[in-house]
């Protein structure tokens, strides 16, 4: 219900902007509360078609359109010139899925209980991802520091592309052998009912809509998913356009911005079908969506995000500029794998990541931004 009156956020932007020229901090505010909903509705046309079209070809386009609101909001943000506010929010979707996303969900689903458990197997090979990622994500930042520090002659920048690009492709083609090997060949491992807790295969089965639910005609299914997207990405353009003004009437930075609030609207949908899942104590389904979404950022969004920044014509590498990202990630994936090596959480554990999240963002808020970021934090 929450979902559906949230939608009129989207005529609402669109009046603010093109009918009355409202400020943009008001744009900005009407056109990001619009893509939470709608991120919501693209989750459900893509499992209502996912469901029509078979198992294997619909769970490899529930992984494929999983993030398609984030990445949708930041190809505009990178079209407007702000590649460092792109990174931030990877970063911020990275931390946010794994210690914001889990922990909220282990806070609210543990309120009452002892403790929740789920399938560790499933959950350690994705723990285990993440570490890959964070390696892969560090070491453009490293080449371009030994880069600048030893040979100051050299042109670091081409060389930080060609590299940036080079991860870039292995860490997509890694993300691919990852679906192959769980959806395929090692998909008995990691199918529902593989070592989970009773009524947690039903329950990824049948989604948000229920047991048994009746999935919607083919038609209907792709038809909201178009609607969806294209509403996403209007009100993603409206959001970019809007950024740089809304960071300064907030006297914040842009990359503060996207770390924080960019990340954490194109994950809200996920937030919520995390707490619904560990509502039912069905921890197994809340690490694939949190843990899940923050290893397709990491090995599939980002280097996609470096390649299509090529053909747009606003080149980004995968340098983050900022330690604190880096030390933002690799807290996330320390986290994740310690709280995935015994395949149980508690609801201090989950307090503990949502308090991680925000002494991070604390120290985002008042990190300087990187060079060339609009706003002062």
């Amino acid at each position: 219900m929450i979902f559906n009156l949230m939608l009129l956020f989207v005529p609402i932007a669109l009046l603010l902007k093109y009918g009355f020229h409202a400020p943009p901090l008001m744009i900005f505010g009407a056109a990001i509360l619009g893509i939470v909903p709608l991120a919501e509705w693209v989750r459900r046309g893509t499992e209502h078609v996912a469901e029509r079209i078979g198992s294997g070809i619909g769970s490899l386009l529930n992984v494929s359109f999983g993030n398609a609101p984030e990445l949708i909001l930041a190809l505009f943000v990178l079209m407007d010139g702000h590649a460092d506010v792109v990174k931030g929010q990877i970063t911020g979707s990275i931390i946010g899925n794994g210690l914001l996303g889990l922990g909220l969900a282990a806070l609210i689903g543990g309120a009452k209980r002892e403790r929740q458990k789920f399938h560790p197997e499933r959950a350690s090979l994705m723990a285990s991802m993440l570490i890959l990622s964070m390696i892969a994500l560090m070491v453009p930042a490293f080449f371009d520091y030994t880069e600048r520090g030893v040979f100051p002659g050299r042109d670091s920048v081409a060389l930080n592309e060609n590299l940036s690009l080079g991860v870039s492709a292995v860490l997509i083609l890694l993300y691919i052998a990852n679906l192959v090997y769980t959806l395929w060949t090692h998909r008995g491992i990691f199918s529902p009912g593989a070592g989970e807790t009773e009524g947690e295969g039903e329950a990824e089965n049948a989604g948000h809509d229920g047991p048994g639910h009746e999935p919607w005609p083919l038609w209907k299914s792709i038809s909201v998913l178009a609607g969806a997207t294209i509403a996403t990405a209007l009100m993603a353009e409206l959001a970019s356009g809007a950024l740089e003004a809304s960071a300064s009437a907030l006297h914040v930075s842009t990359f503060f911005l996207g770390v924080t609030v960019l990340a954490v609207v194109g994950n809200a949908a996920e937030y919520v079908s995390a707490v619904y899942f560990a509502k039912k104590d069905q921890m197994g389904m809340v690490v694939n969506i949190t843990v899940g979404s923050s290893v397709q950022i990491s090995l599939m969004m980002a280097p996609l995000l470096v390649i299509l920044s090529y053909l747009l014509g606003h080149p980004m590498d995968l340098v983050f500029a900022n330690p604190l990202e880096l030390a933002a990630i690799a807290s996330t994936a320390f986290a994740v794998n310690t709280i995935a090596r015994d395949g149980e959480t508690t609801w201090f554990e989950g307090l503990m990541l949502v308090g991680v999240w925000l002494v991070l963002a604390i120290a985002f808020y008042y990190a300087a931004p990187p060079a060339g970021v609009v706003g002062a934090g």
